[in-house]
């Protein structure tokens, strides 16, 4: 849904549970490239952007570009990097172009980042501060499989990982058209209302020190276009806005203080305030 939406993923979850395989799963299957970025505490931020290197021959500066030029960037443990590093991999997500010795470069399109963090473990880490998660669209938890699925995948895997079997469905131009048609979904006033609505009830929550942002609204409209392209309508219904809000919203909002003392959990503020918002009465477009 990021991918189609222009859109960045942050996926936090125990190790083992799949997110590399994930991610290079994507790639391989739109046909596009792929990269993953370690983030230790000594990566550095050209390690990410790329570098100017001198050229002898030419007698000058020839641009070495970095793993951030790949369609598909895996960047794992983003939290173990310094708040620099994590910087300039934010920065590409925002922009989607790097600027290095005063040059800037473009990056490919589609471009999505689907950055990972154990949110288990914390020693040695550098959290994102607020402004940073912002800029991802979507908070997801994989989560464990269930017994019957692990299962079968003790039976699929035993002799291997099955990635090599994974042939392109779809190519980069194919995804790139794609994401244009889901520009051009739909969204009425009533449901844009409805964005607004659920945005304005975090703000004022009595449990919330800080409600959704300007750009959490339109992130929930983007994903909202992209879900009504997946169930087939060329417009955007309310439960578009319900079922993508969970992801678009949890990692964006802080609790008060006394409530995260009581045990008071975001997610569950977050389906009080869907439960409680109107939701406006929808008719097929005309």
């Amino acid at each position: 849904m990021c991918l189609l939406s222009g859109g960045h993923a942050l996926i936090e979850d125990v190790p083992g549970v799949g997110k590399t395989l994930l991610a290079k799963s994507m790639a391989r299957s739109i046909d596009c490239t792929f990269q993953r970025i370690q983030f230790t505490p000594d990566l550095l931020p050209s390690d990410i952007t790329g570098v100017s290197v001198w050229d002898r021959d030419a007698s000058t500066f020839t641009f070495r570009p970095g793993p951030v030029f790949a369609n598909v960037v895996l960047g794992d443990e983003i939290n173990r990097a310094s708040p620099k590093t994590q910087a300039a991999l934010l920065e590409a997500m925002e922009e989607h172009h790097v600027t290095v010795d005063a040059t800037t470069h473009t990056l490919a399109e589609p471009f999505i980042v689907v950055a990972t963090q154990n949110p288990i473990e914390h020693e040695g880490t550098y959290p994102l501060p607020e402004a940073q998660l912002d800029r991802f669209m979507m908070r997801l938890s994989m989560g464990y499989p269930s017994r019957e699925k692990e299962l079968q995948m003790l039976d699929t895997h035993s002799d291997g990982s099955t990635y090599d079997e994974i042939k392109p469905v779809l190519h980069a131009q194919d995804v790139v058209a794609m994401s244009q048609v889901v520009r051009r979904i739909h969204v009425s006033d009533e449901v844009r209302s409805y964005i607004l609505d659920i945005a304005d009830a975090t703000r004022g929550h009595h449990e919330l020190l800080l409600g959704a942002s300007p750009r959490a609204g339109l992130n929930l409209q983007r994903a909202a276009r992209t879900r009504a392209v997946v169930a087939g309508r060329d417009f955007v219904a309310p439960d578009d806005i319900k079922s993508v809000a969970p992801a678009v919203l949890n990692h964006r909002l802080i609790l008060q203080p006394e409530a995260h003392m009581r045990g008071v959990a975001v997610e569950a503020v977050v389906d009080s305030i869907l439960n409680s918002t109107p939701v406006p009465g929808m008719r097929a477009r005309v």
